[in-house]
């Protein structure tokens, strides 16, 4: 097919009058059964690279992608446009995800969209073997490579299935980020002659400005005042679901339209949000970084950062949403030098410690175990368990087997030794990347330029689009006026407390501010492990007002206070407070019937929620009966406690139980 036959179905089919000569030269070699890595800037419309030939192919096109988001917004494109195209995802049912199966053994389907995580699933592996494959194409390719800025396991079994395919069958595989190394270890793993085509990552209207900041409150002061002065609709990204929570509740108290996203909300939650950033609903959407990729909006005006990003990898990533129509943009990124700990932690949590890859190889050695008892039997977080468990199957030190409907994991005798050389060098190299995002940070030449070579585009160009090279540097100017406004913000701001259930009559509750958040924190460790004495006077105040904006007038027949583990008569003491300012009753008598550990010990949910079961109890259980409970308590972790206390006084005849904390922690809740 010549270039001019290919343009003239391109205007009937996709309305389009013309490739860009990267996007033909990679067609070409699509159309000629070739295997070729795209690297080319977000925006530049990698996408119609697979989307075309899979128009003119016979069979199906299938597309990994580990972007809900993105499957949806292009299914729904290509069917505007008459195309057959369909996604499988978690979030549909599973009737839904066999139905469009089938169509696809059927050739009703020309394009269909899957995620990674999906090669795990029997039903799948068997249809692709009844399928008429047409061409394979590994979207975010980058997650495929460990020195890739996102990782995934899962993107491993496609390398398995690309294997596998007939010699001539073309395979696309296409990123935006993508380093000389990462790009070798591609080729290498994809493999049979694979063509690369590199385009240049400039982006010319980027405007790029890091603003250095001293604390959390200049950061908040800063968008408070100017986010609205921003041109058209934009992201702001936060390093924590928690901290969406608290950007987006100080721009509803400054009435600026804004919403939260985060990976926490259910799907059609999520699905609103993104149909709602399409049609400009708000100024701004307050996200973890779980929002973006392949959200194709043309017009994004602005991406503020306001968590310094593991690697200019990730940042390119990101700030590569904006702009994507041409027009100008503005890319603002925070820095505190203490915000280099948060991107830390992830780099030391993306890989285990040894110990505990050790300990799991030890306990699957002693039996055969599903993730939930092996996360039981080594105290470990669940996404700890997983990325241990890849990398020992991956090394053949475990194995996975089907018992019945359960997945199990087994040790294999005589297997190699773990090898850690490869776990430290992947360490090394991420670290190595925060590095070189705070030299992205410190640099007094022009930001872009110090994108592109760090992604190896050494394209000649002169930049002048950044606070170093032309653009007005931003400072923050801290006034008594915001000052004030921050703060009482924070004395009205008051995080909820999730745990209603089906089995209790407990109620969602309140907390009077999160642990990190102000200096509650401070005061409750003072108290706890200092040898501070009673909980100041100021957290009782926060949390009668906590209470007061929560449950109104509300009246309860008794004050309840969970007993201590380790903190002594620090609860009892300031439940006492609160009933006697409330003028509610107290009792004393819900007690623990077993010993229970700290929570904070326990890393995972399930080894909590056993820390708590079954283990308090109410000496004067006909004191319960018909009534409602306020229950409280100093820190609020899991919520397990809580919970497991709601369906102990709701068994004891409690209509209502409404918890009421100090402080609430951050907990694990990243994306």
């Amino acid at each position: 097919m010549t270039r001019e036959e290919a343009e003239a179905i391109l205007q009937r089919t996709f309305e389009l009058p013309k490739f860009y000569d990267e996007q033909w030269l990679t067609i070409d070699k699509i159309l000629k059964g070739e295997k070729v890595l795209l690297i080319e800037k977000t925006g530049f419309g990698k996408s119609l690279c697979f989307q075309f030939p899979a128009t003119v192919f016979n069979g199906v096109t299938v597309i990994f992608s580990p972007l809900i988001a993105l499957m949806r917004d292009q299914v729904k494109k290509l069917k505007a446009l008459g195309i057959a195209a369909e996604c499988i995802n978690s979030e549909q049912t599973s009737e839904e995800n066999t139905q469009i199966i089938n169509d696809a053994k059927q050739g009703k389907i020309k394009i269909l969209y899957i995620a990674p995580e999906r090669q795990e699933n029997s039903e799948w592996i068997e249809a692709t073997r009844q399928m008429n494959l047409s061409m394979v194409v590994v979207d975010e390719a980058h997650c495929i490579s460990v020195w890739g800025h996102d990782f995934r396991p899962a993107f491993k079994r496609i390398i398995n299935l690309v294997k596998l395919l007939p010699k001539g069958l073309p395979v696309l595989a296409t990123t935006a980020t993508a380093t000389k190394r990462v790009e070798l270890d591609l080729a290498q793993q994809i493999g049979d002659n694979i063509v690369t085509v590199r385009g240049n990552l400039m982006r010319d209207n980027f405007k790029l400005f890091v603003v250095k900041v001293s604390s959390e409150d200049e950061k908040l002061i800063w968008v408070g005042k100017n986010v609205n002065s921003l041109p058209g609709s934009g992201i702001l990204y936060t390093g924590t679901r928690i901290d969406t929570e608290i950007y987006s509740k100080w721009f509803e108290n400054l009435k600026i339209s804004s919403v939260a996203y985060s990976a926490g909300l259910d799907a059609d939650s999520r699905i609103d949000i993104e149909n709602g950033l399409m049609a400009n609903k708000w100024k701004c959407i307050i996200s973890t970084n779980a929002l973006g990729m392949g959200i194709d909006k043309p017009d994004i005006r602005f991406i503020i950062h306001t968590q310094i990003p593991q690697s200019p990898i990730h940042y390119y990533q990101e700030i590569g949403r904006a702009g994507r129509d041409g027009q100008p943009c503005y890319l603002i990124l925070f820095y505190n030098p203490k915000d280099r700990k948060l991107p830390e932690a992830f780099i030391e949590g993306g890989r285990p410690s040894i110990t505990k890859y050790e300990k799991v190889i030890t306990t699957i050695k002693s039996e055969l175990l599903g993730e939930r008892d092996l996360m039981k039997r080594t105290n470990l977080k669940q996404n700890q368990i997983r990325v241990i468990k890849a990398d020992l199957i991956e090394q053949g030190i475990i194995r996975e087997v089907i018992i019945g409907r359960s997945k199990m994991y087994e040790f294999i005798p005589n297997s190699q030794l773990l090898n850690t050389k490869a776990f430290e060098e992947l360490r090394n190299a991420k670290l190595s990347d925060l590095e070189s995002m705070i030299a992205y940070v410190e640099t007094d030449g022009s930001r872009m330029k110090f994108l592109c070579d760090y992604l190896g585009d050494n394209s000649n160009h002169t930049f002048t689009n950044c606070d170093n090279t032309g653009e007005k540097k931003i400072s923050v100017n801290v006034t008594p006026e915001w000052t004030e406004k921050l703060q009482n913000f924070r004395e009205e701001y008051f995080p909820k407390l999730e745990v209603e259930s089906k089995d209790s009559r407990i109620v969602n509750g309140v907390a009077a501010s999160y642990y990190g958040f102000s200096n509650v924190g401070a005061a409750l460790h003072r108290s706890k492990y200092e040898q501070g004495g009673d909980f100041p006077d100021f957290l009782l105040k926060l949390v009668l007002k906590a209470f007061r904006k929560n449950f109104g007038q509300e009246k309860f027949d008794l004050v309840v206070y969970v007993p201590p583990t380790s903190s002594g008569d620090l609860v009892k003491n300031f439940a006492v407070k609160v009933s006697q300012v409330l003028e509610f009753p107290i009792s004393h008598n819900l007690t623990k019937s077993r010993v229970t550990k700290e929570q904070k010990v326990f890393e995972n949910r399930f080894l909590k929620s056993d820390n708590v079961s079954g283990a308090f109890t109410f000496t004067t259980p006909n004191d319960i009966n018909g009534k409602s409970i306020l229950l409280i308590d100093d820190i609020f972790d899991s919520g397990a406690t809580m919970k497991e206390i709601g369906r102990m006084l709701t068994n004891f005849g409690a209509i209502k139980i409404a918890p009421i904390v100090i402080a609430r922690t951050v907990g694990g809740d990243i994306v």
